[in-house]
């Protein structure tokens, strides 16, 4: 993983965040840049400003309302933003795309409910997950190339459900369907990857598995994480970003936030 610069900000202001040094920006795949969101005159996201470099594992924390899921909602087109821009790989703006536009950039989303398709086994929902054309027609004498079957394998391995390939996904525990809708947007080969909450109704084995399968897939993959869970942030060991009321209050390492007065004041010591 990339690390941050020292002139990182540990603390945000009604202004925009400055864009990162010259030096990081070919290391810098999403920049937001002063991003507000209105509903009825309340700002879900106020000026709100970061980034996040290439092959980072990021956690992003804050209390209910902080505007953790407006963010992620703003980032894959779900929701326009009223003011402010937001980069994907330096010179894309997306907020002038549609959600379809974005996701074939390669920006998967991962919701916190899981979502496979329960009468198909584990298997079949990674190949119904595979990148590509999969028209009507062309699905009715679709055949898994040698390459793709590869593929599958790989990402079986990855979620440690290739004993379960068989298996039907709606017989899955709840931790392992979410590894299996991981796996269904790694199939997608995504080059950043939203995920909401994965550790949220875990127990602490899957909870530990989770964080572990995360790093792994950050070796390959940008990967940006909301979550409530400390313990489950601290498995992470990644950079952390704080937002309340919809702006950046602090930045750092886990421990550093942990220390933060303010941080302490309205989140933590809550």
């Amino acid at each position: 993983m990339s690390a941050h610069p020292a002139t990182t900000p540990v603390t945000s202001g009604s202004e925009a965040a400055p864009r990162p040094h010259w030096r990081l920006a070919s290391e810098t795949l999403l920049y937001l840049n002063g991003v507000t969101v209105s509903f009825d005159g309340f700002k879900a996201l106020n000026s709100l400003s970061f980034y996040v470099l290439e092959r980072e594992l990021r956690a992003i924390i804050g209390p209910n309302g902080a505007g953790k899921t407006t963010m992620m909602d703003v980032v894959t087109g779900k929701t326009r933003p009223t003011a402010g821009e937001v980069s994907f790989n330096g010179d894309i703006d997306l907020t002038r795309l549609d959600e379809a536009a974005i996701a074939n950039l390669g920006i998967g989303r991962k919701f916190q409910k899981p979502t496979v398709f329960d009468s198909h086994s584990v298997y079949d929902n990674l190949e119904l997950a595979l990148a590509g054309n999969r028209a009507v027609l062309r699905s009715l004498f679709f055949r898994l190339s040698g390459e793709q079957r590869d593929r599958i394998d790989e990402v079986l391995a990855t979620i440690a459900l290739a004993p379960q390939r068989a298996t039907l996904a709606g017989a899955l525990s709840h931790g392992q369907k979410q590894w299996l809708e991981i796996g269904m947007l790694l199939m997608q080969d995504p080059e950043l990857l939203l995920v909401d909450e994965p550790a949220a109704g875990m127990t602490d084995a899957e909870t530990a598995q989770t964080a572990e399968l995360l790093k792994e897939i950050n070796k390959r993959h940008t990967v940006v994480v909301v979550e409530h869970d400390m313990a489950f942030v601290r498995a992470l060991d990644c950079h952390v970003t704080v937002l309340h009321e919809g702006r950046v209050l602090a930045e750092g390492s886990l421990d550093s936030v942990q220390s933060n007065h303010d941080v302490i004041e309205v989140y933590l010591g809550r």
